[in-house]
């Protein structure tokens, strides 16, 4: 069988891969264990920079990966170069912290060696998704080797050769292969998880997704890291800066055509400011310029996946029925082959509906009114996921206040939509369990190793 790729720009197939055979999956992971035993046994100053000249490897094929994404799954050209740009920040942070994080603990006694290692686990099997699939991957598959595991990559089928990326740029620059590109159907997925010799699985993608994978990992007693995305909100306080809020805002609920775990998903603003916030995110959604992704003048490509217009389409009838408006947008693009959906604008929207509690991963903007901080509050928490929030004021006893509160991942005051590798990514409630990037990424792909010795 053959995985074909198809451009959502224009349903073209821009590759076809073959899947991998169920001896092939069985020869690598057996590779894999065989250079995890040296691999774990180098240094960790030589580890790190072999896997330095990995991502060096892949920095100097920016134009050709950033093409690659916008040819598989439709975001702008300059949008995955910016994500190529994305990767080096977070490889690079990654990358200088893991001396001092990888240390041993050392715990002084008289008479006594005492230290807490922090050992590698094995064969990490990484799913990684495709709305950024640079980024998604280098955060496990940078902190993983320098760690001293070994990496099974397995991307999506939408973005296969960003798998392969990987594997060609650390190719040969180990004890064997670093970085092993897998293309498998779910169901040889599900079987590699159950097979031993995989120590962790680090899994990105939806909530359903997810409780299988971690499921499947219970069974081998396995530690899983959970990606599992979110219906991110934002409050606009009586005091924000509207001008910043708007833009802050649209840009995270359109960028990546709304494609992104962390996106604006939903939006509470102080009914003071309502009307005027309204009007300015109206017009800064008419900005949007939609059609082929790889010309400059574009700034929302399509979305990866065609079942995604229904879904959203969907979303904007159900809240339409219940009272919301619909401002702007809410039907597909009828006149093209491209999965175009463009940003929709929808005011008054009960926080019941899909549109407020069911991820959207489109460029959808369901906006309501709250009368103050508290009720601005409920809304917030109303939901089973727990990614991220933002908070726009120019209060900081608000912030904090608020924040302290919010059951999230990551809460932002006058910021929306950006990862920090110096802060763990982590998710609250049904977005994940573990974290990637920090100091925390590292915990999470080792465990400790207790060494008390009596001198």
């Amino acid at each position: 069988m053959e995985l074909r790729v198809i451009n959502p720009a224009d349903q073209s197939c821009v590759g076809t891969h073959p899947y991998d055979t169920e001896p092939g999956i069985a020869d690598k992971l057996a590779r894999a264990l065989e250079t995890f035993r040296t691999w774990r046994r180098t240094p960790l100053a030589d580890r790190i920079e072999i896997v330095q000249r990995g991502v060096s490897v892949m920095l100097e094929r920016r134009d050709r990966l950033a093409r690659e994404v916008t040819e598989q799954m439709g975001k702008p050209l300059q949008q995955a170069l910016a994500e190529v740009d994305t990767l080096r920040e977070r490889a690079e942070h990654m990358l200088a912290i893991a001396a001092d994080v990888l240390a041993p603990d050392q715990l002084p006694k008289p008479g006594h060696e005492r230290r807490i290692e922090h050992v590698p686990l094995g064969v990490v099997l990484d799913l990684a998704a495709w709305n950024y699939p640079l980024i998604i991957a280098v955060n496990v598959v940078v902190p993983a080797l320098v760690a001293g595991n070994i990496v099974l990559l397995k991307h999506s089928a939408k973005t296969p050769r960003c798998g392969a990326a990987f594997e060609d740029a650390f190719a040969g620059l180990g004890p064997g292969p670093l970085v092993t590109n897998l293309v498998l159907t779910h169901d040889a997925a599900r079987r590699l998880i159950a097979t031993p010799g995989v120590a962790h699985v680090a899994f990105t993608g939806s909530v359903a997704g997810g409780r299988q994978v971690y499921t499947q990992a219970a069974e081998r007693l396995i530690d899983v890291g959970l990606e599992l995305g979110g219906k991110d909100p934002a409050y606009v306080a009586a005091d924000a800066d509207l001008e910043v809020a708007v833009a802050g805002i649209v840009d995270g609920a359109c960028y990546n055509a709304g494609q992104s775990c962390c996106g604006v998903e939903r939006v509470y603003v102080h009914r003071s400011r309502y009307a005027e916030f309204v009007e300015r995110a109206r017009a800064q959604l008419a900005a949007y310029r939609l059609g082929d992704p790889l010309a400059p003048e574009t700034t929302m490509g399509p979305l990866a996946s065609r079942s995604a217009l229904d879904l959203l389409e969907a979303q904007v009838s159900q809240a339409v029925s219940r009272g919301a408006q619909l401002v702007c947008g809410g039907q597909r693009l009828s006149d093209t082959a491209g999965n175009f959906f463009p940003p929709t604008l929808l005011t008054d929207v009960a926080n019941d509906v899909d549109a407020m509690q069911v991820e959207s991963f489109g460029p959808l903007l369901p906006v309501a009114s709250v009368g103050d901080d508290e009720e601005a509050l409920r809304r917030i928490d109303d939901t089973s996921l727990g990614l991220t929030a933002s908070i726009w004021t120019g209060d900081p006893d608000r912030a904090e206040r608020l924040a302290r509160a919010i059951d999230a991942g990551t809460v932002y005051q006058n910021r929306c939509d950006v990862l920090d590798p110096a802060l763990p990514w982590t998710g609250a409630r049904h977005s994940g369990l573990g974290s990637t990037l920090s100091r925390y990424g590292y915990y999470a792909l080792t465990r400790r190793k207790a060494i008390n010795f009596r001198r």
